[in-house]
């Protein structure tokens, strides 16, 4: 069962990947300039972190709207849910 996702609903989690976006591009400027080895890793963990929270988010929110749609959550691939949490960790 496909669900659709709203946008507005995400914008929160819109805004948080766009930040981690500028994150991404900071560590790969550190990168570039040689950096601290520390602060590097310390950044790209802020990222990680950052996108992590982003994919629950959108997990959460199709579920949401899975039993939005429908309540008993009998239409709901529980194997599939379980792919898509650990596919974030």
């Amino acid at each position: 069962m496909a669900v659709e996702l709203d946008p507005e609903e995400l914008r929160p989690t819109i805004t948080r990947l766009k930040r981690a976006r500028g994150q991404l591009d900071g560590v790969i400027r550190m990168l570039e300039e040689g950096r601290d080895c520390e602060a590097v890793v310390t950044q790209v963990a802020a990222v990680s972190k950052a996108v992590d929270r982003a994919g629950f988010a959108i997990i959460a929110t199709g579920l949401r709207t899975c039993y939005a749609d429908e309540p008993s959550g009998e239409g709901v691939d529980v194997k599939r849910l379980e792919r898509l949490f650990l596919s974030l960790s």
